[in-house]
């Protein structure tokens, strides 16, 4: 096992890994992974799963099947998708049982095409929820305004609920209050608050690739590459203000669990950053950080974990938003084109799979 991993973990980071496939499942590669590398949840999204089909023959026989059933490509795509979850879940419920409910998570995102759709993303949270059938699945939920709502109805039928897609502190407040709201409403439902959980994704290099371009405009490259982990820092000075309020209080009195910042898109886009820059600098209690498979073996292997990198820094990370505005950058705008680009890049990822299912089912008939 790997000692810097196993330290990050004893900092009361849980390390997720954010890939799934049926050859990983089917190699046993994923309980490796739990029992080597600490791993104690997955995460995917469309993108993952397009890149997954599209490689080996893992699917051949499932997709098969779907052929000689004559099934349209919406739900062959649910049911190879669903079909992945439910077994990465099965592989992960020991660490559920043993985190009492904490870890041991498998993440499904709702259609992205429905990111601006209140009603349909709703209804689709709550079939995926039925179609995976395991208490220990999140449904992922983008952040748009439109996902909000979304969110606190899919908290409010007693669902676990990933929150995607959040890029700005504003925005990340919207969605605690949305969590909150959603709690409140599955008390009033008669849900047992402690069966629900959630986690709510802030991306991190995204941020700083937007950032980073304009500030090479700008010609202020001297603040390159510290805007996502400041921003990440901001969040969670957030989450500690908005888990001390009496809102909060009275949720955790009736049971409730505290809706943990995840930190998501942890790769680094930029060769010339350290590798696992997004993970030594955002230690902190009470996190996941989710992190694709290159990113786990680089921490494993020379990962620098510190303590808490993330508390003791928040004047820091102030002052940085703050010479990022003086420099010119427009944050507003930024996480406002970061997030339109993210729902893009899903929906394109979702589409290309659909494209790949549709030809698969062509082939196999």
């Amino acid at each position: 096992m790997s000692e810097i991993l196993k330290k990050l973990s004893d900092e009361g980071v849980s390390i997720w890994l954010d890939d799934i496939s049926r050859e990983r499942l089917r190699t046993g590669n994923l309980e490796a992974l739990i029992r080597e590398k600490h791993v104690v949840g997955v995460t995917s999204n469309p993108t993952i799963f397009s890149k997954a089909l599209s490689q080996g023959s893992a699917y051949d026989e499932q997709v098969r099947e779907l052929s000689v059933r004559g099934v349209d490509v919406e739900e062959a795509s649910r049911a190879i998708t669903t079909y992945d979850i439910r077994w990465a879940a099965d592989v992960l419920r020991p660490v559920y049982d043993r985190t009492e409910g904490l870890d041991g998570r498998v993440s499904i995102e709702v259609d992205p095409r429905l990111a601006n759709e209140t009603e349909k993303t709703a209804a689709e949270a709550k079939a995926l929820w039925w179609m995976v059938d395991r208490p220990n699945v999140f449904i992922k939920i983008p952040a748009t305004l439109a996902g909000l709502p979304a969110i606190t109805e899919t908290l409010a039928q007693g669902i676990s609920v990933n929150v995607t897609l959040i890029f700005s502190l504003e925005r990340y407040g919207q969605v605690i209050d949305a969590f909150f709201e959603g709690l409140e409403k599955a008390r009033a439902n008669g849900h047992d608050l402690s069966k629900i959980a959630s986690v709510a994704s802030f991306f991190v290099s995204r941020v700083d690739t937007e950032i980073d371009k304009r500030l090479d405009k700008l010609g202020h490259t001297d603040l390159a590459g510290k805007a996502g982990i400041a921003n990440a820092r901001l969040a969670y000075a957030l989450y500690e203000e908005k888990f001390g309020t009496d809102r909060w209080k009275a949720l955790k009195d009736a049971g409730a669990r505290v809706q943990r910042p995840l930190w998501a898109s942890t790769g680094v886009k930029n060769p010339e950053y350290s590798d696992t820059m997004y993970v030594d600098e955002l230690v902190a209690p009470d996190t996941v950080n989710t992190m694709p498979e290159p990113t786990l073996d680089a921490v494993a292997d020379h990962g620098d974990v510190r303590g808490d990198r993330v508390r003791p820094f928040y004047d820091d990370a102030r002052a940085h938003m703050a010479a990022l505005k003086e420099a010119g950058v427009d944050y507003d705008d930024v996480v406002r084109v970061l997030e339109e680009e993210g729902v893009e890049k899903f929906e394109a990822s979702w589409n290309e799979l659909l494209d790949s299912i549709k030809s698969e089912l062509r082939d196999k008939a």
